[in-house]
């Protein structure tokens, strides 16, 4: 099924995918625990960024055709038609293949370790793109690297995904999900009014002209100014400034 893990990670809720005898194929079960973890997290105000995982075989190897999971209005995988109000960063290791590509492609951001492989192998059995991957693919890669992909399903290794902007960052086998964790306190920890706004405002904006794109961003900018704890933010730089004068005076 799934696990969730919130111990020792401030802020951070990290969501594992449990069904390694399977490469953490999804059927409509886990896509059901998939879809009410997520929700829970983005509900909970204790949590900030999830992290979403696998284990050290495959982050997942899409539906689970002996088992396949039913079509559902949040997508068949359980989440990837909903939009939450916080980060999800998929740590990957091994196959993140058919669905799992299209899953990763629903987090904001990708780590994988550097023996990991994607593609879209659903290709070589009929099985259509329809968990996002035709929407979200393109905006992340390209139009042309994505239909690469989409319409030769060929396997793609961890480095290339790096290059053509698929994968955030590329780590040692078997710390993917470390580097992860890592990379979501670090988030987490950051002003959070502003982290907040600010991946609203790249999401609302796509799509948009420019003069509406920049007025979206304007009122996300002015909702964090106008925010309690904007000061906070702003002393703790001109701190900053001011400690980093005392050690450049010669």
């Amino acid at each position: 099924m799934t696990s969730v893990d919130t111990d020792g990670h401030e802020g951070v809720v990290v969501i594992g995918i449990d069904r390694p005898e399977r490469r953490n194929a999804i059927n409509s079960a886990t896509a059901q625990h998939l879809h009410d973890e997520l929700i829970a997290f983005d509900a909970d105000p204790a949590a900030r960024v999830a992290v979403l995982t696998g284990d050290d075989r495959a982050f997942c190897a899409g539906a689970d055709l002996r088992d396949l999971p039913r079509l559902r209005p949040s997508g068949p995988l359980g989440p990837t038609r909903l939009q939450l109000s916080k980060p999800v960063i998929a740590a990957i290791e091994g196959w993140c293949v058919a669905g799992g590509v299209e899953l990763a492609a629903w987090c904001d951001l990708r780590v994988a370790g550097r023996s990991a492989r994607f593609g879209c192998l659903e290709r070589r059995w009929g099985v259509p793109l329809i968990d996002g991957g035709t929407y979200r693919l393109p905006r992340i890669v390209g139009l042309g690297r994505a239909l690469d992909w989409i319409l030769t399903g060929r396997e793609v290794d961890a480095t290339e995904a790096e290059r053509v902007g698929f994968v955030t960052r590329v780590v040692a086998d078997g710390t993917a999900r470390a580097a992860a964790i890592q990379l979501a306190v670090a988030i987490a920890a950051s002003p959070w009014t502003c982290v907040e706004h600010d991946r609203a405002s790249v999401y609302e904006g796509l799509g948009l002209e420019l003069e509406d794109g920049l007025a979206n961003e304007d009122r996300h900018g002015r909702e964090v100014i106008a925010a309690e704890d904007f000061g906070d933010g702003v002393a703790r730089f001109s701190t900053h400034q001011a400690a980093r004068a005392d050690r450049d005076r010669p």
